[in-house]
């Protein structure tokens, strides 16, 4: 009987705990939804003028072929992130194939590997569009010096032709850019994190009549520095890697106390036989 009472007892804690990291799994961001909102309507020539887009976002800019495009992405801890583009070619007739690429950087400006994604694509002479895409490794709180982990902060993201005829150079194109973020969890979550996310400083303004600088940027420009996810920098904090360490420890407990009632015994003296 008190066997069973035991067993009732690790079932329903079991079920309680259960429940409670399922609904702190489900209070966590969830991924960006398929229907992006607009962005912006022009891209950066360099890592210092970046267009700044949040993950959801479709950012669009017209361009000419040769061109360097650069957008600026906030990525933060336990997300993976993808980088999309698509380039509508010009209609005009052109002399031969292109060769477009996408490439992804981090604050530290060194340049990511990409898990899966066609980086590189060639578009025919006759194509109307060409697409590219990345998507990056999981971001980590924090990593060793010597690695070159993904971690916390802003992402450049640099789109530019690698290979066309000389003729082809300066034909109007646009670009398309549409970055997208999934939660990966606490399972690549680890112990440590940065003081704070590898994002550039705030641009300064040019004085004007010997004025002090200003630390606003230009009008209808957003600063890198100025861009954060949605809900601010996590930069470590809580995972839900603490809930289900938590479940695992009270299971293990409530699994000795249920082993140690069923091997102690009722716990009563066995009866003498009667002349002994």
């Amino acid at each position: 009987m008190r066997t069973r009472k035991f067993v009732t007892a690790a079932l329903l804690a079991g079920a309680a705990l259960l429940g409670a990291a399922g609904t702190a799994a489900a209070d966590s961001p969830s991924p960006s939804p398929s229907g992006s909102a607009a962005g912006p309507t022009e891209a950066g020539t360099s890592f210092r003028t970046a267009t700044a887009v949040q993950p959801g976002q479709r950012a669009t800019a017209g361009a000419s072929t040769g061109d360097y495009l650069y957008w600026v992405v906030p990525v933060d801890t336990g997300q993976r992130a993808t980088m999309k583009a698509k380039v509508t070619l010009p209609k005009a007739a052109r002399h031969g194939a292109s060769t477009w690429q996408l490439d992804v950087y981090d604050g530290l400006r060194r340049r990511q590997a990409c898990t899966y994604g066609a980086q590189t694509r060639a578009a025919a002479a006759d194509a109307a569009s060409v697409e590219v895409s990345c998507t990056l490794r999981t971001v980590r709180s924090w990593a060793e010096q010597w690695s070159n982990d993904p971690l916390p902060g802003s992402y450049y993201v640099r789109l530019t032709v690698t290979g066309l005829p000389q003729d082809d150079l300066g034909l109007p194109v646009k670009a398309e850019f549409e970055p997208t973020v999934d939660e990966a969890g606490g399972a690549y979550a680890v112990d440590g994190k940065l003081s704070k996310p590898l994002v550039p400083g705030v641009a300064t303004a040019a004085p004007e009549d010997g004025a002090s600088a200003s630390p606003t940027p230009a009008a209808g420009k957003r600063s890198a520095g100025a861009l954060e996810p949605e809900g601010g920098w996590s930069s470590g904090r809580w995972s839900d890697r603490w809930v289900w360490t938590s479940v695992g420890a009270v299971l293990a407990a409530l699994a000795g106390i249920f082993g140690y009632a069923v091997t102690r015994g009722s716990g009563r003296p066995s009866r003498v036989p009667p002349g002994v």
